[in-house]
């Protein structure tokens, strides 16, 4: 007698949802991009759903992972930015964001949050330097001065990414670069994609553009 052998799609929690987040250095500039799928595993859910939020003109924060995790993540930080401000009579710093967000996920270590955040925006004095800054689930950082990726298609981002970057790219040529790593990366991924934002910071203005990519 033949049997069906049924097998079971093992993945980790963080692929859940699925989802892909990238951010990128410029000349006095910074890139920030996501894709815009909701789902569970492989079933689409919704074609509209926010990874990057913005805090300020100059500092966002994307989440990946766990969608219920995010939002979670989230509300917390943005209670702590707004208790800062109220506080300190100032605002905060993306190192300053950074080194909290470490320390919120660390706190929760034993029982962590499934998600994997990155900072990106623009500090110093005359707001011209490019700061990005990822994280894992228990808040382990990782500083590049290039570019940063996560999600379930990091791996085609990083080899698309180190193809394509190079060092002080203007936010025109920015654009152009994050848009096309994301985009292909995001066509070979079942995971993620139907469409993609992203923002390009700079010390003046945000710009914010969606992308259209393959709806399959």
């Amino acid at each position: 007698q033949n049997r069906l052998t049924w097998t079971t799609l093992k993945m980790s929690i963080l692929e859940y949802n699925g989802g892909a987040i990238v951010a990128m250095t410029g000349k006095n500039c910074v890139a920030i991009a996501s894709d815009t799928r909701f789902g569970i595993k492989l079933t689409t859910i919704a074609t509209d759903y926010p990874k990057v939020h913005k805090l300020d003109k100059h500092l966002f924060v994307g989440l990946s992972g766990l969608a219920t995790d995010q939002q979670t993540v989230l509300q917390r930080l943005k209670f702590r930015y707004n208790l800062y401000q109220l506080r300190e009579e100032r605002k905060m710093s993306p190192r300053v964001l950074a080194n909290y967000l470490s320390s919120l996920l660390y706190e929760k270590r034993f029982g962590p949050y499934f998600t994997e955040p990155i900072v990106a925006g623009l500090q110093g004095k005359n707001l011209d330097e490019p700061f990005i800054q990822a994280m894992d689930l228990i808040g382990a950082t990782s500083e590049p001065k290039d570019f940063v990726v996560i999600g379930t298609c990091g791996e085609g981002l990083y080899g698309m990414c180190e193809t394509l970057y190079r060092p002080d790219l203007g936010p025109e040529e920015l654009f152009e670069t994050i848009s096309q790593c994301l985009l292909s990366s995001l066509d070979r991924d079942a995971m993620s994609g139907w469409g993609a934002i992203v923002h390009v910071i700079t010390k003046d203005q945000v710009v914010t553009r969606t992308l259209k990519s393959r709806q399959d």
